[in-house]
């Protein structure tokens, strides 16, 4: 910890903090602009998994074929639609500040690290890059499976699922981006279990053994948390349960590492 922190006061701790959020409102604004500026590839990318040909579906239809079945699915259309004048714009506005907060994460993360550094040991410091890595790392893989593998079946079922034969479907933008976000930001922060373990074995409150004797109850709460976040269909419940396990197992594995040094 340096003297130049140490004699800090709090109010020049403030003014940091001013400093800092503002340079990161700055970075993120004009990646939030640029992003609104690609409207064409930026609404391709984010409504592609509302499309039958989405690459999960081939992937999937490619490992059937290599395992000698002949599945294919059927082909699907769900209109989207938007119902107030100004929706389709202030759907691109906020669309375009997720994506830019997004983009901007890894500079954000850069951020924090400078302000909170100071304060820190020479060792601590030099735990804390990995550690900050791997809770980007950890965030980015639950987004990309709920953009590649969650969110497609989501939409696939509830948007073609009908009561009736003369009941059709028809999804609003809002309720599509909106259902979109809510899912990449759960499934990211799903995804820091590992993280969360390593803190609370940390401060002593887990223990390994703990959690390996409750490995059955922990598997029937992940399928519970699956059932609650995914639409009522085994194949997703099962796509989602079995990373979600396997972030548990990576947990029991992380508790034992804290408690042996």
């Amino acid at each position: 910890m340096s003297d130049d922190n140490q004699m800090m006061t709090f109010g020049g701790h403030l003014e940091v903090l001013r400093r800092m959020l503002f340079r990161i409102l700055i970075v993120a604004a004009i990646l939030a602009v640029m992003i609104f500026c690609f409207k064409d590839w930026t609404f391709s990318m984010l409504l592609a998994p509302s499309e039958s040909d989405f690459c999960l579906y081939r992937w999937i239809e490619s490992f059937f074929a290599l395992v000698g079945y002949d599945f294919r699915f059927t082909n699907f259309e769900v209109d989207l639609i938007a119902t107030d004048l100004s929706s389709q714009f202030m759907t691109h506005i906020s669309t375009s500040l997720y994506l830019g907060l997004l983009s901007a994460s890894p500079y954000i993360l850069f951020e924090l690290f400078r302000f909170i550094s100071p304060a820190l040991y020479d060792n601590e410091r030099r735990y804390s890059i990995p550690f900050l890595l791997t809770i980007y790392a950890l965030f980015v893989i639950g987004v990309l499976m709920s953009y590649y593998i969650l969110f497609p079946i989501s939409f696939r079922f509830l948007g073609t699922y009908s009561v009736a034969a003369k009941v059709h479907s028809t999804i609003t933008l809002d309720s599509y981006v909106s259902t979109f976000v809510t899912l990449t930001l759960v499934m990211g922060v799903i995804f820091q279990l590992p993280v969360v373990a390593f803190l609370l074995a940390k401060l002593g409150i887990i223990e390994s053994a703990m959690l390996a004797k409750y490995r059955r109850h922990a598997l029937l709460i992940i399928m519970i948390v699956a059932a609650i976040i995914t639409p009522p269909d085994l194949m997703t419940l099962v796509l989602v349960t079995i990373p979600l396990y396997v972030l548990y197992e990576i947990s029991i594995v992380v508790a034992r590492r804290v408690e042996k040094r």
